[in-house]
């Protein structure tokens, strides 16, 4: 193989695939995990995005436009070029830009190894842009949390101290028992400040269940996808989600407190039907509550599909209550 063929190799492998643009796509026929919606005043449409970092727009929920790459990385940054996005969410801040949290696997760089699992690079992280489209750059500190841990599903909430955080996931392969911790960012998210903080473990879970290696009947270590909120009352609250054996479900806790700070009492039963979770919360523009979740089916290879779908839910009082599923 001669230089000029070698780099030409080298060059395709690097460029990503490019991505069809589709229109008027109705919401099942999407194909998503972990689907998040910003409802944009400023443009008055929907972007939603999720795992694999793609965005797609609407004007009324019900038909899609996308899905569109929005996201642009530099290649000497710990995520590398091309990173695996789990979980990607858009948030404001009031300040006129667009912020972008995710997951960010660089699967070139293993940090541990657990119980025979090797561990590769990932972690949550924020990106800016000036338009919900992006393009979405890192702005900030090269990394927010820990390099030797693995982190995943970062979501925002300024709590009641008037201070911006990040709620992350401590990962369930390397501590064997998941965790849901905080850190503080920086008042421009341009990175964070101090140490994470433990808020609750995947064993405080009273509704999540798996057999042990022995066969006994237990709590799931897995954590994952919080999303924090506050009722009508002004309590807040945070959706997660865990598995029920094979099934992924979504359980809900409330502060005691009122703040990040918990101590967090997790309800007893699940908040959604079997097979849906990791959820987020939006206010579509009509002021209607609204959940971004995705279900969990098989096609007829055995494989798993992940669909996002809609319910209304009622803040209005203590408690968040889904009111059903809308489309």
């Amino acid at each position: 193989m001669t230089i000029a063929t070698l780099l030409t190799a080298c060059l395709a492998q690097a460029q990503p695939r490019k991505t069809e643009v589709g229109h008027n796509i109705p919401l099942d026929s999407i194909r998503l995990s972990d689907p998040a919606i910003l409802a944009d005043q400023q443009t008055k449409m929907y972007y939603m995005t999720g795992t694999g970092g793609r965005m797609w727009r609407s004007q009324d929920l019900t038909l899609w436009e996308g899905p569109y790459r929005v996201t642009q990385f530099e290649r000497d940054s710990w995520m590398g070029p091309h990173p695996m996005i789990w979980a990607a969410e858009l948030h404001q801040t009031g300040d006129g830009k667009y912020y972008y949290f995710a997951t960010f696997t660089n699967q070139s760089v293993k940090i541990d190894t657990v119980r025979g699992n090797v561990i590769e690079r990932r972690a949550s992280q924020v990106l800016c842009a000036d338009h919900p489209m992006g393009p979405y750059r890192a702005f900030g500190d090269a990394t927010y949390l820990p390099a030797d841990r693995p982190t995943l599903d970062g979501t925002f909430w300024r709590d009641a101290d008037g201070k911006p955080y990040m709620v992350f996931c401590g990962e369930w392969l390397q501590n064997w028992n998941g965790t849901i911790e905080k850190i503080e960012l920086k008042p421009d998210l341009s990175g964070t400040i101090g140490e994470p903080q433990v808020l609750f473990r995947a064993s405080d879970s009273p509704w999540s269940r798996e057999r042990d290696e022995q066969g006994n009947d237990t709590w799931n270590k897995v954590t994952d996808g919080p999303w924090l909120f506050r009722t009508g009352t002004g309590r807040l609250g945070m959706l997660w989600t865990s598995w029920v054996y094979d099934v992924y479900t979504q359980g809900v806790a409330y502060s005691q407190s009122g703040t990040l700070d918990g101590p967090w009492i997790q309800e007893p039963d699940p908040i959604t039907a079997p097979g849906y979770g990791h959820s987020m919360l939006f206010q579509r523009f009509d002021g209607q509550w609204m959940m971004s979740v995705h279900h969990h089916s098989k096609d007829a290879k055995g494989r798993t599909v992940r669909t996002p779908h809609l319910f209304e839910v009622d803040l209005s009082g203590d408690k968040l209550i889904v009111k059903g599923h809308q489309r």
